[in-house]
Order: C-alpha cells, then structure tokens, then sequence
C-alpha cells in the first residue's frame, strides 16, 4: 500500500530541505511551463502563417525518421479535380477534362471536398457556399464570387464606357431613350429581354417602350465585312487576382465567328444575316481567309490580321455596301484608360489591325477596374481571395472605321468542338495556357497543389527575385517606408504584399501566350514616367509600380 509522504519532519528525525527544495523546484517549473507555452504559440502562430502562405509541409515523415526517408505519408497520389454542373451530362466539358489528365491530375468524386481544383461550368457560390467559404489555402475554383457583374448581359450592357454601345432599361429609362433617340435620329436599336432571348433591330418608332424585363441597346450598323459576312471576335479573358486586379487575354489566338447569311441586301427580319447563332459560318469556309488559315497555318487573329494588311486603304475606306463603292471617313476612336495614359498608342491609323487590338485589350481593362470594387465586396464574405480565378469569353464587333464594340461576357463560355471539331486545337491551347497561369499546371511534380516546404517556393521565386527600384530603396528617405515605391522595398514589404509580388511574379514566368491586360504593358523608357494613378485603389496602384520597378529592371517583364 502505497503511503502519501509527510512534508512535516517528525519528532526526533533529520530536519530536512524538502520545502525549499520543493519552492524553487515549483518556480522553476512554473519559469519552464510559461517559456513552452510562449514558444507553442509562437509556433502555432508562424505555422499558421506560413500555412496560409502556402509555405508548410503536411502530412510528411519527420526527418529525424531513423529507418525511412522524408516522403509523404501516404501513398503518391495525383492532384484530384472536381467538376460542378447542373447538368448530369458533362460531354461538353471533355477538353477541360484531357489536359487535366494531361498535367496529372485525376477526376475526384463529385461528393468529395478533398480536391485541389473545382471547374465549374454553372455559378457556383449558391448551391456550395459553405463549402467555397472554407476552402484551404492551396484550392482553386474557376469563378470569382460577384463574377456576374462582368458577365451579366443586362448590367455589361448598362455600364457607361467606351466601347459599350448606349443601353437603356425598360420601361424605367423611357424617357432617356427618347432624349437619346432625338439627338442621334439615324440611330437604330437591338431590343433585347433580359434573358437575352428574342433579339431583333428595331428603329426607334417601332420600339415596345412599356415591354417589363426588357432592354434595348444602340445598334452598330455599319460592321466591318469579310467577304460580305458580318462576324464577332471572341476573346479569352483571365481574371487571376482581385484587389490587387491582375486580368491577361489568351493571346495566341481567338474566336471568329461569321453570320451565316451575307449582310447584304440587310433584312432586320432575318437575323443570320447579323446575329451570330450556334450554326456559325467557321473562319475555314471564308474564301479570304482560307488562304492564311487553311494553306498557310496560321491562327485565326494572324489570318485576319494578314487579311487586312494586304487589302490597306482599298478594304476600309472604299467598301461595298448594297452594291455601291462608298467612301468612309475615318472615324474618331474611343480614348484609351485614363488611368494609364502611358500606353496610348498612335491608334488612329485606320489601316492597322493592330489597331483593333489595342482597343479590345482597353476595353477589357476599363470594364475590369470599373467592376472590381463590386468584386471586392462579394470576396469579402470568403476566407482566401487567392482560391478563385475565372476565364470568361468577350464578345467584340467591329464597325467600318475599325472601332471596337463590347456585346457581351461570357461565363463559362463554350470550351466544347463537337459542333466544330476543328476548333479542339483552340480550346484545348486556351485551356493549357490558363492553367499554367493560375499556377494549376506546375512545373513542381507534386501530388497536390499545396507546396511542400518552404525550399520548394523559394526554388520558385524568393525574395531577391520580388525586390525593386534599387536605386530609390538604398536612400534615405525610403527608411519611412512612406513614399509609394518605397513601400516596395524589401525592409518595408508586408506579408500580404510580399505573398502578392510572390503570385504576380509566378503567373508572369508562367504565362506562356497569355498577355498581361491590368496591370497594362509599358515600356522601359515609358516605365521611367509618372503615370497619374489616382483613379486606382492603393493595391493596385502598388502592383502597377511594381510592375513598372520589374521593367525597368529587365524588358520582358513590360508586357
């Protein structure tokens, strides 16, 4: 039986030290108790931050492991995606599927939430919201939350820009159409529902005014023609990083698509003569054309852009309307971003197709930053800004002038060539180029998107690879880190700042044929430049000048 030992000494016995001993034995362990708990939170904290930085290793073998070497726990696996729709039929997403497969990844069961990307072809943030409210640092999803501000046919249509064509609701801006329609009296109107169903060209007479869910936009009536054929240019648009907005387009081609019927003799009753459809002339069947894009390989924007180089002035400022040689003066373009007046370039040359190019990327640029604090606010109920990105298709014609017209945006837009085999090549490039960009297709073979080790993402980009401005950064007056370049010095980097510059710096290595839109390109000597950024957020104003401290420092970062 065991006794419970005396503290007091008992009469005739050794006096003993046991309370002193005793004293500072509890001191001691209170000092030790205090000192773990302080370091165990301090490690729990730098865990957690380094966690959210994509910097930790899980699930790995300690390395002091005397009998095995530092591998993953678990059996090697592929990185898993998962696919959300509506629809139980998922044919019409197999090319997102093959170069899935291709990169490694494996297709996951729809119940699991332990994949690293969900492709969603529907809107996502309803059906799965407390699922996408707690994803882990390292998922992606390809819809931003808010995404519908951009891709929404009634509000794209409704934001006053450059390059939108004027729109007006109904029945409520009545009153503004008429004022409108008084001012510009050979303007035509497309009245459209606001599911976008039952388009037709109307003049303003014949305008249902009272229809409820209904709007109409000005019509552009004077489209540039191939062959007679009036067409839209699609281009894909990557949206990888709100707050600080980062957009890049799909630049190693785009979409053409040709109306069916010839515009001429216009009929407003037949709409394939000026509403591209499902049953789309494809680029191949227009004689023009064929000869760079079937003979010679090229793409479908060099095929054109080869196009209009060899017609020149012949094929823009005498064209053929209703059989009649016209002559066009040369219209007055929209002004580029105010923001970035250092990219204005000499568009006023009509017989340039670089021209047009110019206004699609502005276009995409102005709608982006106009829509992003909306944006913002529906990020904000969600934990990582950085799980979302989103790839949607816009929708451009172009009038007779060579001026750039937004129709629309598209959410997950087609990706699927069983209606035109042809266009698997392009479908599948995009795909490849964008899931390079949003760091999804890696060169780091791993069996997850989440890094390994701290070793692993300095291999990738570490600090040295972020700093700029080495000039301004060794003087004094960037001690306060107050002056807005000084913010980017390595002593004045935050952690959210420096976790930014780390993603930036990764989609541009990785960017293949995409082209960055926002932050725009620059030049090095242009670089050089105050810009007025007053009209940008302090996020973005801080990614454009570094940016313009990484071109500066070496030219292929100015594009």
């Amino acid at each position: 039986m065991l006794s419970t030992p005396q503290l007091n000494n008992e009469p005739g016995t050794r006096p003993s030290n046991i309370s002193l001993i005793g004293g500072t034995s509890c001191l001691w362990t209170v000092v030790v108790a205090l000192i773990s708990i302080g370091l165990s939170t301090l490690n729990v904290y730098e865990l957690r931050r380094l966690k959210e930085h994509g910097l930790i290793v899980q699930n790995v073998i300690p390395a002091t492991s005397p009998d095995r070497p530092l591998v993953p726990i678990t059996s090697p696996n592929k990185p898993v995606y998962s696919v959300y729709g509506k629809s139980a039929d998922d044919s019409h997403l197999k090319h997102v599927f093959a170069v899935m497969e291709r990169l490694g990844f494996e297709h996951g069961s729809n119940k699991s939430t332990d994949w690293d990307i969900l492709w969603a072809h529907d809107y996502p943030f309803r059906a799965l919201q407390p699922l996408l409210r707690n994803l882990k640092p390292h998922q992606k999803v390809n819809h931003f939350p808010g995404c519908g501000y951009i891709t929404n046919k009634v509000d794209l249509a409704m934001t006053e820009l450059p390059y939108i064509p004027r729109a007006f609701r109904l029945p409520g801006d009545k009153d503004k159409l008429m004022v409108y329609a008084k001012m510009h009296p050979d303007t035509q109107f497309v009245q459209k529902s606001n599911s976008h169903r039952g388009v037709h060209v109307v003049s303003v007479a014949a305008l249902d005014l009272d229809t409820p869910e209904t709007f109409v936009q000005e019509y552009v009536d004077k489209p540039l023609l191939v062959d007679g054929y009036k067409f839209d240019i699609g281009v894909y648009t990557v949206v990888t990083s709100i707050d600080p907005l980062r957009v890049y387009i799909y630049n190693g081609d785009v979409l053409f698509r040709f109306c069916p019927q010839l515009y001429y003799p216009f009929d407003p009753a037949v709409l394939d003569k000026y509403v591209v459809g499902d049953d789309y002339l494809p680029i191949w069947d227009i004689p023009s054309l064929q000869k760079y894009y079937v003979n010679l390989g090229f793409s479908m924007k060099e095929s054109f852009n080869a196009f209009v180089r060899s017609k020149g002035a012949r094929t823009y400022l005498n064209l053929v309307r209703e059989g009649e040689v016209h002559r066009v003066k040369p219209g007055k373009l929209p002004e580029m971003s105010p923001q970035y007046a250092d990219i204005k370039g000499d568009h006023k040359n009509c017989k340039d197709p670089l021209n047009v190019w110019r206004q699609v990327e502005d276009a995409i640029r102005l709608i982006c930053l106009k829509k992003e604090s909306l944006l913002i606010e529906s990020l904000s109920h969600y934990k990582y800004n950085h799980n979302f990105f989103e790839m949607v298709r816009f929708d451009f014609v172009i009038d007779e002038d060579l001026n750039v017209f937004v129709m629309e945006a598209n959410m997950s837009p087609n990706l699927s060539s069983a209606h035109f085999p042809p266009n698997r090549l392009l479908y599948e490039q995009t795909l490849f180029n964008l899931f390079a960009l949003v760091g999804v297709g890696r060169r780091v073979v791993a069996e997850s998107l989440q890094s390994r080790s701290r070793e692993d993402m300095l291999m990738q980009v570490a600090e040295k690879n972020l700093v700029v401005f080495p000039e301004e950064c060794s003087k004094r007056r960037c001690e306060l880190c107050l002056a807005d370049e000084c913010q980017l010095c390595l002593p004045c980097l935050t952690l959210e700042t420096l976790d930014q510059l780390r993603r930036a710096y990764l989609e541009h290595i990785n960017k293949l044929d995409c082209k960055r839109v926002v932050p725009p390109p620059m030049t090095p000597e242009r670089g050089n430049i105050s810009v007025n950024l007053g009209g940008l957020s302090p996020r973005n104003k801080l990614m454009y000048l570094w940016f313009r401290g990484k071109c500066q420092l070496d030219s292929s970062w100015c594009s």
